[in-house]
């Protein structure tokens, strides 16, 4: 009886102490989130539950959301009550936590971790106590099914935790590798927005290997964008360089395209002059044989002079008369035959003259043709440039050797013209003496005379004969050889034409170029601009992952592990605990 009434006065003391809880709805500041989850050694999801925290401000019932399969009070022995996805528990002091358990909710990452061992793949649970060369490739990747803000603005970490005393040589392309005590850690990280795939490599020794973690949280680090000054002034200085070389090119098409003008009038003059001259080698023949007959009659008469000492009767005399006029007839025909080849040589030969001359002197140089290869331009077409500026070179190197023998052609043509004009003028005024002689006395004095006039003009007129058919040979073969140079004139002109062209299309492209990098330092700062924004995830604003409806979200941060690879061990019995003890039985055990 006496025991009765201890134990009732003791919980009646108890139950004065107990605070009254309250009924009013309690507020907080701020609600944290942290999801654990852990996946099989191959990254399948497995069990996943969350912490829940409350930063209170007033005490009360806390309201709060969740797809719970059940609910665990962290703080206090309070009662959670859950209906549905609402969770409700009366909390008072400054921190309360509860857990949540959680199925069938999808990661915002799919992940996917594969072994290899000495090249074969194999299974993680094959892998304990091998010895060999390791391999353990790490995807991750967005999942579909679960909300993607978190994919979007968390960045990943990834860390492997290895012993070093069972992994040796340690690769890890895109990681780092730290050591940690006896530890080697190596650490992957994954951006916002982006998926990952990294590989480990190691030899190992009786592989036993710990958990994989991954720990996203908000990448919420405010990147400022660099001093791109220097750059910038970089930059600026390869768009000034663009405009120059697209200037140059500019200058180097109009200088080409004064080229292939000088190239079609040099062409031109060519044709004019080839014509000319073959004009002259097809004339020469009958310039020779004309020659020759002059010669002959000249011959004819002179002997018949010479037989006749007088003797010849009148008839015969004016029969000579007439052959001296005809002669001197012949060499007048002759001798403005010669001024007007003379004519038609020095215009095609001044026609030449100036289609050279219209061809640039400048020389490149290696150095420039360089710039020019370096500069982006087709190489084909810098190709037909620097052959048709060496072939322009030469045509004009060519002609000033053999110039000085085209003017001489000229002169030589007037020089045969006065010989011609001198022997005409002689025959005509032997033509007229012997008429006077015709008619007056001393006739033997006169035909003396006569006959030794004839003698030298017949001798004279040998030489000049001769002269003639050498100059006629050297135009003849003139001619032969100016039709392989007009040849080559040609294709210069064809190669001028095409490079012309080609320089239009590389004008065009410099052109482009020097648009497109005009406003470099701009696109600069906005490429920058671009790219922070991307991974400044500074302004974004956290959402809880167990549900929309929960408010004040501070942070949300994801804790997952995979399984470790463990050798099996002998497990001893373990002696079995008492059931554990009420609050009752332990409140009554203060009595006994």
């Amino acid at each position: 009886m006496i025991m009765i009434k201890r134990i009732t006065a003791a919980l009646m003391v108890f139950l004065l102490v107990l605070p009254s809880l309250p009924v009013s709805a309690a507020t907080y500041s701020e609600k944290h989130e942290v999801i654990y989850a852990t996946l099989d050694a191959n990254g399948g999801q497995e069990d996943m539950y969350v912490v829940n925290n409350f930063t209170v401000n007033e005490p009360g019932n806390i309201v709060d959301y969740g797809s719970y399969t059940s609910v665990h009070n962290l703080t206090n022995l309070e009662e959670i009550t859950q209906n549905g996805e609402k969770v409700e528990v009366p909390v008072e002091g400054d921190e309360f936590y509860y857990q949540g358990n959680l199925k069938e909710k999808a990661l915002p990452w799919d992940v996917n971790v594969s072994y290899k061992l000495d090249g074969e793949a194999i299974s993680p649970d094959e892998l304990a106590g091998k010895d060999g060369a390791l391999e353990v490739q790490i995807d991750t990747a967005r999942n579909e099914q679960a909300n993607d803000v978190f994919f979007n603005h968390y960045l990943m970490q990834i860390t492997l935790q290895l012993d070093s005393s069972i992994f040796d040589k340690i690769e890890a392309e895109g990681g780092t590798i730290a050591n940690a005590g006896k530890d080697r850690r190596v650490t992957f990280t994954v951006m916002p927005e982006n998926e990952g795939s990294f590989v480990m490599t190691a030899d190992v020794t009786d592989l036993e290997m710990e958990p994989i973690e991954f720990a996203a949280v908000p990448s919420s680090m405010s990147i400022n964008a660099p001093d791109t000054g220097s750059f910038k002034s970089d930059m600026t200085s390869l768009s000034d360089a663009t405009a120059a070389v697209n200037r140059g090119v500019v200058e180097l098409k109009d200088g080409i395209a004064q080229t292939n003008n000088g190239a079609a009038s040099l062409y031109d003059g060519s044709a004019e002059y080839k014509n000319g001259i073959q004009g002259v080698s097809n004339g020469s023949a009958e310039l020779v044989q004309g020659s020759a007959d002059i010669q002959a009659a000249l011959n004819q008469m002179s002997q018949s002079v010479s037989g006749s000492n007088g003797g010849g009767g009148l008839g015969d005399l004016t029969k000579m008369e007439d052959g001296l006029r005809q002669a001197a007839s012949g060499l007048k025909e002759a001798e403005n035959g010669l001024l007007q080849l003379k004519k038609q040589y020095g215009q095609a030969n001044n026609a030449l003259s100036q289609s050279v001359a219209a061809i640039p002197s400048t020389q490149i140089s290696e150095a420039d043709i360089q710039k020019l290869y370096e500069s982006g331009a087709d190489a084909n077409v810098v190709d037909q440039l620097v052959q048709t500026h060496k072939a322009a070179q030469a045509v004009k190197g060519t002609h000033a050797q053999v110039k000085e023998a085209f003017n001489a052609v000229g002169p030589s043509l007037d020089q045969s013209a006065a010989s011609l004009n001198q022997m005409s003028a002689s025959l005509t005024s032997m033509a007229d003496q012997l008429s006077t002689s015709l008619n007056s006395s001393g006739m033997d004095e006169s035909m003396k005379q006569l006959q030794q006039g004839l003698q030298q003009l017949s001798s004279n007129y040998k030489s000049f004969h001769s002269g003639l058919k050498e100059y006629t040979g050297g135009v003849d073969q003139l001619a032969g050889s100016y039709s392989d140079l007009h040849n080559g004139i040609a294709g210069l002109t064809n190669g001028t034409s095409e490079l012309e062209q080609g320089a239009a299309q590389l004008q065009d492209g410099t052109s482009q170029l020097a648009s497109e990098t005009s406003n470099l330092p701009m696109q600069l700062d906005e490429e920058i601009n671009s790219m922070v924004e991307e991974y400044d995830k500074s302004d974004f604003e956290p959402v809880s992952f167990v549900s929309e409806k929960n408010e004040n979200i501070g942070t949300v941060q994801f804790v997952i592990k995979t399984e470790s690879i463990k050798q099996a061990e002998e497990t001893e019995e373990e002696p079995e605990e008492e059931p554990e003890k009420s609050f009752w039985d332990r409140l009554m055990d203060l009595f006994r």
